[in-house]
């Protein structure tokens, strides 16, 4: 079981925190102080922190990870391979060779047969060799794309040879025309050819790989098709957490939705519902705002701790600092008074929200999620947060004795008053 260090890390980690993400690849890359080495998930937590810019993750995983690791993960993980190989890091430089000759084995070699355990999103992901294109080529093909009356067959033409030479917008849009869809996983009805939906994934792979969410979101849409022969719901779920995971608000929406439907299968799922419904309404997302007023509406305008907060004298918060933090919590979120008293702080605090749950210690209690809705208020939280870290909270006592205290310190007219 982690520690009370190794859980801070990791709340900020799932938050969305690149320093903690690098911070948790390393306990798991390296081994923590009670965290196992466990190389894929350092391997998932590294290329997080990569895509958010964190120089050290992805040269941490081009020296550390070897090649039986990155092998299922090659879809995440080659683009920090590449660049990690380019820097000349020798141990990247051999997992890129290695990948890079999988990807050229015929079928017959990569196994017999015998079913490969890469997940499919990672085996059609493997990009044909660039072929060298003039540099006019993607300009031409750019310039007529946006022509209403544009030869289609000339601009095939220019998007095929594009998309060879490495062009990512290129390849998306191929990927698209072969799939016979827009970028919001829409059919054109309108569109005129056949459907191909393995060649179109090899394309949105390689545009996905060179960081277009739109790419990895379009390869979610195929892969929930009915009519595509390798229909799969874990893969099209996969590919949709990529996709939210690099930024695209309709991604964050549904992998939101998905996890409130799917909170009874896992307590958490609650939570990480929050996580992304959040990210999504930041975007601008109304759908998500409403279903986050649903999940966690608006607190009242006030709460019965806001008359005791002008009470939290010097002498209180010196000489009962964890009884003048719960009042500033209870002030701040509109816990209850028993909420107050009996919360675990520290096992509440997830980031982006505060899962209020004191059912063990009070059984007329439900659990809920509030949001951390400004930086003001995860600032305050922070500090609440790393006081519960310092203090032995076994000096509380029961409910009856916290709120003997509470009374006490603050008077009982003042606590009726409230």
């Amino acid at each position: 079981m982690a520690n009370r260090d190794e859980l801070v890390i990791i709340r900020g980690a799932r938050s969305g925190d690149a320093a903690a993400q690098l911070a948790l690849g390393k306990l798991y890359l390296f081994g923590g102080a009670s965290l196992p080495q466990n190389m894929p998930t350092a391997l998932h937590w590294l290329c997080r922190a990569a895509t958010q810019g964190v120089e050290e993750a992805w040269q941490l995983i081009g020296a550390n990870i070897p090649f039986e690791v990155a092998q299922p993960a090659r879809a995440q993980a080659l683009q920090w391979f590449v660049r990690a190989a380019q820097e000349g890091i020798p141990a990247a430089v051999r997992v890129l060779a290695q990948l890079r000759r999988v990807d050229a084995a015929p079928p017959a070699a990569a196994g017999q047969g015998r079913k490969a355990a890469v997940p499919a999103a990672a085996q059609r992901a493997a990009p044909s060799p660039s072929l060298e294109v003039p540099a006019s080529v993607p300009e031409a093909w750019r310039a007529l794309e946006g022509e209403q009356d544009a030869d289609q067959d000339e601009l095939l033409r220019l998007r095929t040879l594009a998309a060879q030479g490495g062009d990512r917008d290129a390849q998306l849009a191929l990927g698209l025309h072969l799939a016979r869809m827009n970028s919001e996983g829409d059919r054109l009805e309108s569109s005129s050819g056949t459907v191909n939906f393995k060649r179109a994934l090899r394309w949105l792979a390689q545009a996905g790989e060179q960081g277009l969410a739109d790419a990895w979101f379009a390869m979610s849409r195929i892969y929930i098709r009915p009519e595509f022969s390798q229909r799969s719901a874990s893969e099209a779920h996969a590919c949709l957490e990529r996709a939210a995971d690099m930024g695209h608000s309709g991604a964050q929406l549904e992998c939101g939705i998905h996890a409130w439907r799917a909170r009874r299968g896992a307590e958490d799922n609650d939570v990480r519902a929050v996580f992304w419904l959040q990210k999504a309404a930041a975007q601008g997302s109304v759908e998500a705002q409403q279903a986050l007023e649903r999940i966690s509406p608006a607190p009242p305008p006030a709460g019965w701790a806001d008359p005791l907060l002008p009470l939290l004298t010097r002498d209180i918060l010196s000489s009962q600092p964890l009884l003048a933090a719960r009042i500033e919590l209870a002030a701040m979120f509109r816990l209850t008074r028993a909420e107050a008293l009996l919360l675990d702080v520290k096992a509440a605090d997830q980031g982006h929200c505060l899962v209020v749950d004191i059912r063990a210690s009070y059984g007329r209690s439900k659990r809920r999620l509030v949001l951390v809705r400004t930086a003001a208020e995860r600032q305050k939280l922070d500090r609440i947060v790393r006081l519960f870290e310092l203090v032995d909270v076994d000096m509380e006592g029961n409910y009856r004795q916290r709120l003997y205290r509470l009374k006490s310190w603050l008077g009982a007219d003042m606590m009726a008053a409230a």
